[in-house]
């Protein structure tokens, strides 16, 4: 059957992914401050992977499972997928405002748990959204317009913490306390996180399922209780058994890349205290300058991979970015100076950009419409699996392995970078959608 989609204009794609700006900036936080609260809180630096194990555990149950229910959901009034993502930035917003006024570490790892919870409810809709909007020819400029908004979320969140710690963080340091400016930061969060989904929720219509599809959904509504509790874990199940080879195989170059990532997330602050000689908020400031820096560059480049991807193929551009996002990390344990040491940032940012969009692109020519939310939550437990081996096994890799520096640990990541740049060359990518698009123009 086809599937006639009309081509969208650059401001409708626009509009349709304002969403993740505060999705993203909510991210932003976890990459950056999240750590350093942990150490404010007196968490040892060896425990840093175990105490970010929410997002793993999180992205791998809560992901798959609202993608399956977002495929057999239909609502007249509030669409598809919709209604899954506006209750996730309602969660999320209400722990950012919470998270800064955390009185010990526990407490703390909690709030980590329900934003997670919040996050993953609102990101895993918002991928299917996009390919369930556009037209085959429009699938890069789409995914490729949410990297840039996940570049831009992050930095709105990095350049809060360095202007707030430059303005308010004067004070000196005490024990089992957080600092009074990170609380802002946090704020402004919760504020965006609600907003833009709202945005995006009236301005995006979506498309209505075919009467395949409808018929599908309400026969789904129609069984009993218990099934349609067991129906998502069912379809997961079975579209794991069905899943393209090609999945198969990201999921090869997402279990380096994302554990390598997970890495400098959690080090980049302990690097810079050891490195620069740094207390915890001077190195967290720092930390946000570099992630700042590599979010700039993710949005200026994020746009530009399009025609590049299109002329060179996905896997040669997506391949080339993670050696680059290697050669950042090998660089960056040995600039001593904290002007110098944003430059190989560069580098990072453009591999974020394509880590963010290209393979999200790829994935969606090889599964069908039915069951592509399911089969982004799918992708995404590709994500969340290599973070919770990271929170797993990293810590005693790093206490005994690494001896317990942070220089080490951020070469560890670059090696893995490498590893999942040797395995995105065999990516074969599809010619074709499997689903038959018509294109029309407005």
């Amino acid at each position: 059957m086809k599937l006639t989609k009309p081509r969208l204009s650059f401001w409708q794609i626009f509009n349709m992914n304002v969403g993740f700006l505060g999705i993203q900036y909510s991210f932003g936080l976890q990459q950056t401050a999240i750590n350093p609260i942990f150490l404010y809180l007196g968490a040892p630096e060896d425990m840093l992977p175990i105490l970010n194990i929410a997002g793993p555990v999180t992205g791998l149950i809560v992901q798959p499972i609202i993608g399956a229910m977002s495929d057999k959901t239909w609502s007249p009034r509030w669409g598809r997928r919709k209604p899954y993502f506006l209750i996730g930035a309602l969660i999320g917003s209400l722990c950012l405002f919470a998270f800064p006024n955390s009185p010990v570490l526990w407490f703390a790892v909690g709030l980590l748990w329900l934003l997670d919870v919040g996050n993953n409810m609102a990101m895993e809709p918002y991928r299917a959204f996009v390919g369930d909007k556009l037209p085959e020819k429009q699938l890069s400029l789409g995914y490729q317009m949410q990297s840039l908004f996940v570049g831009a979320g992050i930095l709105l969140a990095n350049g809060s913490i360095i202007l707030f710690q430059k303005w308010f963080g004067g004070d000196i340091e005490v024990a089992g306390k957080i600092p009074q400016w990170l609380y802002y930061s946090f704020y402004i969060g919760g504020i965006l996180s609600i907003t833009t989904i709202l945005w995006s929720v009236l301005k995006t219509p979506e498309i209505p399922p075919t009467d395949k599809e409808l018929a599908d959904i309400n026969h789904s509504k129609s069984l009993g209780f218990a099934h349609r509790v067991k129906e998502p874990f069912t379809e997961i199940i079975d579209a794991i058994k069905d899943m393209p080879k090609f999945m198969w195989k990201i999921a090869g170059v997402y279990l380096f890349q994302w554990y390598a990532l997970f890495i400098y997330w959690q080090f980049i602050t302990p690097l810079f205290r050891q490195t620069l000689n740094y207390s915890t908020s001077e190195a967290a400031a720092q930390a946000a300058k570099m992630n700042t820096t590599y979010n700039v560059v993710t949005m200026l480049v994020a746009l530009a991979l399009v025609p590049l991807t299109m002329k060179f193929g996905g896997k040669k551009v997506y391949a080339l970015s993670l050696v680059g996002t290697a050669i950042a990390l090998f660089s960056i344990p040995n600039i001593q100076d904290p002007n110098m040491v944003l430059i190989p940032m560069v580098l990072f940012g453009i591999g974020w950009a394509a880590m963010m969009g290209i393979p999200y692109t790829m994935v969606s020519k090889v599964v069908s419409q039915e069951r592509r939310g399911v089969y982004m939550g799918i992708l995404n437990m590709m994500i969340v699996i290599p973070m919770g081996i990271q929170t797993l096994s990293f810590g005693p890799i790093y206490k005994y392995l690494l001896g317990g520096v942070a220089t080490n640990a951020i070469m560890f990541a670059g090696v893995f970078f490498v590893i999942a740049a040797v395995l995105a060359l065999r990516l074969n990518e599809p010619n074709t959608s499997v689903d038959e698009v018509d294109i029309e123009e407005n």
